[in-house]
């Protein structure tokens, strides 16, 4: 493993020090690492998968964009500020979900497969979710089941029109999505 990827999941693991998944005794540091995995998988370069393992950083720790500059360069800042959400804190999850929707039609493609790859890690826990809890799964969300359909189903919209169909992240994508159907 490349030394950066390694310098960015041990930066990682002690930023989420801590955390759990939602509602659940899950380290949430298996979120950054499913993702980062999942871009390797797909073959990205080092900085795309760097970014994916420390999406979250700035929505959800201390460090902030200098903490990232300063140890993974500016390339990875911007695709990271890219897949997060500004004001995480002080907005709706309605907002919040518009801006994201709005935000990926003008991303970096590169910032598009580190969203994608957030978004298909969440899937995939939500439909293990769905395995354990079935409907009670939706109670653990901030919106509803119809709401987050809505959500995902305009990042699907966004995603079909900027990733080619042969590409394996927008499959994985479109394989979990269909909890919603």
């Amino acid at each position: 493993m490349n030394s950066d990827i390694k310098k960015a999941l041990d930066f990682a693991v002690k930023a989420h020090i801590g955390q759990k998944r939602k509602c659940s005794d899950i380290p949430y540091i298996v979120h950054p690492i499913g993702v980062g995995l999942l871009l390797m998988n797909n073959l990205e370069c080092d900085e795309v998968v760097i970014a994916g393992v420390l999406h979250d950083v700035l929505e959800d720790t201390e460090f902030n964009e200098n903490d990232i500059k300063i140890n993974f360069g500016e390339r990875v800042l911007e695709l990271v500020k890219e897949a997060s959400e500004p004001d995480h804190n002080n907005k709706s999850w309605e907002d919040r979900k518009k801006h994201t929707i709005d935000n990926l039609n003008s991303i970096s493609y590169d910032g598009l497969k580190v969203a994608i790859a957030d978004k298909i890690n969440n899937l995939e826990s939500m439909n293990n979710d769905f395995y354990l809890l079935g409907e009670e799964l939706w109670l653990k969300f901030n919106a509803t089941k119809d709401r987050q359909k809505w959500y995902y189903s305009e990042l699907k919209k966004v995603f079909e029109k900027r990733i080619p169909a042969d590409n394996m992240l927008i499959r994985r994508f479109l394989h979990f999505y269909k909890i919603f159907e």
